[in-house]
């Protein structure tokens, strides 16, 4: 099936926004997508219709019970998943310091946890504060600066009867690199270690399918695929139960709502289903599973020929560098660069003066931007392609990353 990209923008209402009488391109995905109309009208319904926390017995608060069932079942589907494993809360970071407490009370002073440094520092922080307090060694898992690929061939190396925990991204938020986890699951789980997998920059991108890969945990945040501000995190089973959960004393014991700490944000939860329903509505199939591996399947074919695209034009422009793989290795449509005598902030307002939004700095990837050589200097340009973008809009970035290079500083 192929995508129809012409019909996908017509669903976002922020895509028909100009500057100075200029469409404007997002090429900031990575920091967050626009939401089709679904998920705008879906939230306000909710609000509209008389709001209720969840538990009352009269009819607004059944709905607010239906509508979190919804959006577990949604996110179920997406993840390929049980409901009974999602549980949400404030947003992707604030979910892993929460975990991190709750396994850290399994470990003991000398147990190790792997690291690695091409993650978005939510990924690290909060196990390295974890480790911290619970006397635990820190072993790092490098990646290749010249490729950015993860060098998951020495993690046997890292690994060891004390690890404890493996936690690694699916896809760099910083440079694109996609990250073999079902391969480093297979690997944690031969020592017993359990693995924490960020999926927030994958998710948009590409298939998530936490049985397949076997991982323990998966976080990722609705507002990086289409949806509004909420977070959300896949636990295997397994873990639900033993697992002890930081938490309120009258908040249920049972399973998942004892890893939902507080009132939850019901009218993000009624647009995050209708985010899972827009990704799916881009696919075909009997279920809303079939059609979003079907819609993936689309996805990833525009998005490679827009990388293809992209990765051809920045290489005849003079001075500018693209760190990580090009076309050699697994990525997402993420590209960060840099133009030889140019400020990464500099370029990133100039192509924001002129309606094409990307951002600039080390984008929460303060391990990358360090391993980089970069994190003194302004951190880089980074520019995000999701499936709403077109072929007009690289273009477009190409001819102004041409004209910027060919400036003086």
């Amino acid at each position: 099936m192929m995508l129809d990209v012409t019909a996908a923008r017509m669903r976002f209402p922020a895509l028909q926004r100009t500057l100075d009488d200029r469409a404007v391109a997002y090429l900031d995905g990575p920091g967050g997508t626009q939401v089709p109309h679904e998920v705008i009208d879906a939230m306000s319904s909710y609000l509209e219709g008389g709001v209720s926390n969840a538990g009352g017995t009269y009819v607004t608060g059944q709905e607010t019970t239906q509508l979190i069932n919804a959006a577990r079942l949604a996110m179920a589907d997406l993840f390929n998943a049980q409901p009974k494993e999602i549980a949400f809360g404030q947003n992707m970071s604030s979910l892993t310091f929460s975990l991190s407490r709750s396994l850290a009370q399994t470990w003991e002073p000398g147990d190790e946890i792997v690291l690695t440094r091409l993650d978005h520092d939510a990924n690290i922080s909060p196990w390295l504060r974890a480790a911290a307090e619970r006397d635990v060694v820190v072993r790092w898992l490098d990646f290749d600066p010249d490729t950015c690929q993860l060098d998951l061939e020495g993690l046997d190396q890292v690994l060891t009867e004390r690890t404890r925990l493996v936690a690694v991204t699916a896809a760099s938020n910083g440079v694109g690199t996609v990250v073999d986890v079902k391969r480093a699951a297979k690997a944690a789980h031969r020592f017993n270690a359990m693995v924490f997998v960020d999926g927030v920059h994958f998710t948009p991108h590409g298939l998530v399918d936490v049985k397949d890969w076997n991982v323990d945990f998966f976080a990722c945040s609705a507002y990086k695929f289409f949806g509004p501000h909420v977070g959300v995190l896949y636990r295997k089973e397994e873990h639900l139960t033993r697992l002890d959960a930081y938490k309120v004393q009258a908040a249920p014991d049972e399973i998942p709502e004892k890893w939902q700490v507080g009132t939850q944000n019901y009218e993000g939860l009624a647009g995050l289903t209708a985010a899972v329903d827009y990704i799916a509505s881009l696919g075909e199939g009997t279920t809303r599973r079939d059609c979003i591996e079907s819609a993936a399947r689309s996805v990833s074919d525009h998005e490679n020929t827009i990388s293809e695209h992209f990765l051809g034009g920045v290489a005849e422009i003079p001075g500018l560098k693209i760190f990580g793989t090009g076309g050699s290795g697994p990525r997402v449509p993420t590209f960060a660069l840099d133009i030889k005598g140019q400020s990464p902030s500099s370029i990133a307002e100039r192509l924001g003066a002129e309606g094409i939004f990307v951002r600039a700095g080390h984008f929460y990837a303060v391990a990358l931007a360090e391993r980089l050589g970069v994190l003194d200097q302004g951190g880089l340009v980074r520019i995000g392609f999701v499936h709403y973008n077109t072929l007009d809009e690289v273009d477009r970035v190409l001819d102004s990353l041409n004209r910027i290079a060919a400036s003086d500083a």
